[in-house]
């Protein structure tokens, strides 16, 4: 039996817990992380959800995604979940989410990393991954619009591809600063 923390909508711990595949209940919220590896070259890692994995069965996904459980941090859920599904060691203990999108039943955190990763060296996760490859962005909004990835807002992807080199919402520095 797999444990969520619930969080209050300030994203503060409630020391309350729900069980796995339970509604979130009313006015609580759960966290969620998402890694998404870009190569030097700016193609994102996805990955094939098994065809016996319930929710969005065989489709292709960003890098990596999951729920936070029971005494996680958004990092360390994100470095358990990588290295479950793909058998990759990240190291985030200096990174914050790259972005965080707020949704009606809890947080969704993004982290992007550019890294160079031979897919045929990852131990993919036999319950979760059945396969992963680089694609772009244009690519990826084809398999958005022909249901073969997670039917993401298409804006979503375009944001990752964006801001996987931009750290700042701002186009310029302040000069005031």
């Amino acid at each position: 039996m797999e444990l969520f923390d619930l969080y209050t909508a300030e994203r503060e711990k409630t020391g309350r817990t729900m069980v796995r595949g339970e509604p979130t209940p009313d006015g609580f919220y759960r966290l969620v992380v998402h890694v998404c590896i870009f190569s030097p070259e700016g193609q994102m890692l996805i990955q094939q959800r098994q065809p016996f994995k319930e929710g969005w069965s065989n489709l292709w996904d960003v890098t990596v995604g999951g729920s936070a459980v029971s005494g996680d941090s958004s990092r360390s859920a994100a470095e358990r979940e990588t290295r479950e599904e793909l058998g990759l060691s990240i190291d985030l203990s200096d990174t914050r989410p790259t972005m965080t999108i707020n949704w009606e039943h809890g947080f969704d955190d993004y982290y992007i990393l550019t890294q160079d990763v031979d897919p045929a060296s990852l131990q993919l996760q036999y319950e979760e991954v059945q396969a992963v490859r680089w694609a772009g962005k244009e690519e990826i909004l084809r398999m958005i619009d022909d249901g073969r990835f997670i039917p993401y807002e298409k804006s979503l992807i375009e944001l990752l591809f964006f801001r996987r080199n931009h750290s700042s919402s701002h186009t310029r520095s302040d000069p005031t600063k």
